[in-house]
């Protein structure tokens, strides 16, 4: 659940221009706790809770010449999932390898990881000074899958990922409307 006195509808970054956006403010309001957490969360789809869970041995077990296979058990449905974090794996493996945590995303209060209420204040930090509109703990999950169905139009692997049970579910989640289907048509014909 998201903070605030009234629930924001949360929304995947639907542009290259602002997701760098969120990267300059995490980087510079933030801290590379953060923006690491970002970069994770949206190139691997996992909740927020799920990346707070993890260990920075995980990362640090992960060989650089090998496959870069971030295996992690989902908190919501108890399944191990297999994930590749290849296209973030340099990035990762350095901030894991200057850390004196247990933890990836070290709270700076004891040996323990940030709350995901500290995580989404963090993210509505950056989002502000980013001009980003409607972000939440949620907004990495949705925007790993905004972009992952943008590039590949399979919802049935997107579904799989995301562990839903309708296509209807994971297209409402990620915020492919009617309004947005019905611009796609208006540009589409058979006979152009």
């Amino acid at each position: 659940m998201e903070m605030g006195s009234q629930i924001k509808d949360v929304q995947p970054i639907r542009s290259k221009e602002q997701l760098e956006d969120m990267k300059w403010a995490l980087k510079k309001f933030c801290g590379e706790r953060d923006y690491i957490l970002f970069v994770l969360g949206c190139e691997t789809g996992l909740r927020v809770g799920d990346l707070l869970k993890l260990k920075t041995k995980q990362i640090l077990a992960l060989q650089p010449k090998r496959e870069k296979i971030l295996k992690v058990k989902e908190g919501k449905t108890q399944k191990i999932r297999e994930i590749y974090i290849g296209n973030c794996f340099e990035e990762i493996h350095n901030y894991a390898s200057q850390l004196k945590s247990d933890w990836l995303f070290p709270s700076r209060k004891g040996n323990k990881a940030i709350s995901p209420t500290q995580s989404y204040r963090q993210l509505n930090k950056a989002a502000d000074f980013a001009g980003v509109e409607s972000v939440g703990n949620h907004t990495l999950r949705k925007t790993f899958g905004y972009w992952f169905y943008k590039a590949t139009k399979d919802v049935a692997m997107l579904q799989q990922i995301l562990n839903h049970s309708h296509p209807e579910i994971t297209l409402r989640y990620i915020g492919i409307t009617d309004e947005e289907t019905n611009n796609v048509l208006k540009r589409f014909s058979v006979f152009d």
